[in-house]
């Protein structure tokens, strides 16, 4: 899963990740509020973790601008123990939850775990397009009674394509979602997921595959 940690405390921030890293989170720092909000506007992301007092936008602003957009990720607030108010404008805004400074680091992955369970819930497991499954859980696609097991980048690809079918993605804007902005990824490392995948859905012999438009990037088309 990967996550989006925000806050100006850059120590703090250090720590956090690594604990989140040793658990198996993928995670992307920043340090103001103008950042946080481009990540999280441009990249996909399991959960956010926001602190509420953060330079350029605060955190609130953060998670309004996101919620007008539409953008449902689920958000959990880093606050101040004394900011009742900010934790209730937080929650009104469409925060997920909150924990308040200082804090346990085993607390903070509980409420992670939580946050993040809570999206699984509310995602359909199995996204179908066309005559193509594809089941979350195993990362796995399928058609009829013939399967065949994605590695883990190659399930992230196909998964951003079957979300948005017929929708073009660059090179660049599928490292940006799945990668992330400060990743040192190779262009050549997509289109080698990008040729394995092709090949999988021609073994499966499937009415859909991906379609590159020379210049401008890459969609899930179907075919007949």
């Amino acid at each position: 899963m990967r996550l989006l940690l925000a806050d100006d405390e850059q120590e703090l921030v250090r720590a956090i990740q690594v604990i989140l890293e040793s658990q198996g989170y993928a995670v992307d720092s920043v340090y103001d509020g103008k950042d946080a909000y481009e990540y999280a506007d441009l990249a996909e992301y399991d959960g956010i973790i926001l602190d509420i007092m953060m330079p350029t936008y605060s955190g609130l602003e953060v998670l309004e601008k996101l919620r007008k957009e539409g953008k449902q990720t689920p958000v959990l607030l880093l606050t101040a123990k004394a900011a009742i108010e900010d934790r209730i404008d937080g929650l009104d805004l469409g925060a997920d939850d909150y924990l308040t400074k200082p804090f346990a680091m085993g607390e903070l992955l509980a409420r992670v775990r939580a946050m993040t369970r809570r999206k699984t819930i509310l995602q359909p497991k199995i996204i179908t397009f066309e005559d193509l499954k594809l089941d979350s859980d195993t990362m796995r696609i399928s058609k009829d009674k013939e399967e065949l097991k994605l590695s883990n980048k190659e399930f992230q690809i196909l998964h951003l394509l079957m979300e948005n079918p017929k929708q073009l993605f660059s090179a660049e804007q599928m490292i940006e979602q799945i990668w992330g902005w400060d990743t040192d990824v190779e262009m050549n490392s997509i289109w080698v997921h990008l040729s394995n995948l092709r090949k999988k859905l021609a073994t499966l012999d499937v009415h859909v595959k991906i379609v590159a438009t020379r210049g401008v990037g890459y969609s899930l088309e179907v075919t007949k």
